[in-house]
């Protein structure tokens, strides 16, 4: 990733891997994977999302009235995002009904998020746009289908389209407005957000610790100290998406309890 030419300048770290991850498992059994074929992000995903399950399913398992260490953590993160996300969106009795979803959705992306600061994997499954784009699907058609439900369709697409208390004559460049607004707009912006925070994040930590491994171990000497800020630097970036994964998380589920609110209310 970091090259010195032999007269001691400084390649930048290339990042084409970030963008064009090879594949490891292109057989099975002998056999072309096809469509099922892997690669390094996939893997990533795959692993973090089935790490979340069996944690869940360990503190499940057997539950007791009187929880265990593991059962109560599990209690505290599911209340968590119960009390401070659905509930306070959507109200308790709707709230039940999509909690299922908006924990999955929590959880999920909690998960995909931490593996860009876990060693060996070392890149947030949410860093490349596909499953930015696939969780904002998701919460696209649970907004929709919260709307068509709760409120009705003629209702839902009337809050959406014809705001309440403007003249009529408004409509005609309103609606289009709002139109792209709610039906376009909402999921592009959940998916870039995601997205664009967790890659950022993930590239300056590529960044810090590139550049010490080559103030160390390609310059080395005298030059060594240099790689000290970069890989204090590290640390610090490290931190700071240890709280960008759960921010996220936290902002992604919350947009999607209040685009499902909007959805769902019979007046606006």
């Amino acid at each position: 990733m970091v090259a010195a030419a032999e007269d001691g300048s400084f390649t930048p770290p290339s990042l084409d891997h970030e963008f064009d991850l090879p594949k490891l498992f292109q057989t099975f059994f002998g056999f072309d994977a096809g469509p099922l074929e892997m690669n390094r992000i996939i893997m990533v995903r795959v692993l973090a999302v089935l790490v979340m399950l069996l944690l869940f399913w360990l503190a499940f398992r057997k539950p007791r009235v009187i929880p265990g260490k593991g059962q109560s953590v599990a209690e505290m993160a599911i209340g968590f995002v119960k009390e401070n996300i659905v509930d306070g969106v959507l109200g308790e009795q709707l709230g039940k009904k999509y909690l299922p979803l908006l924990s999955a959705m929590f959880f999920g992306i909690l998960a995909m998020n931490i593996t860009g600061i876990i060693p060996g994997l070392n890149i947030a499954g949410t860093s490349l746009i596909g499953m930015p784009i696939v969780l904002a699907i998701v919460a696209y058609i649970a907004f929709v289908w919260a709307g068509i439900r709760e409120a009705g369709a003629g209702t839902f697409l009337r809050n959406a389209l014809f705001p309440p208390g403007v003249p009529w004559p408004m409509y005609i460049l309103l609606t289009p407005i709002e139109f792209i607004n709610v039906f376009v707009v909402r999921p592009i912006s959940l998916a870039l957000r995601l997205f664009l925070n967790m890659m950022v994040g993930h590239l300056l930590l590529v960044l810090c610790f590139s550049a010490t491994h080559f103030f160390v171990f390609t310059l080395g000497g005298v030059n060594a100290l240099f790689g000290v800020p970069t890989l204090l630097g590290g640390f610090v970036m490290t931190l700071v998406e240890l709280l960008a994964a759960v921010l996220q998380a936290f902002v992604f589920t919350l947009l999607t309890s209040v685009f499902i609110q909007q959805a769902a209310s019979e007046e606006h």
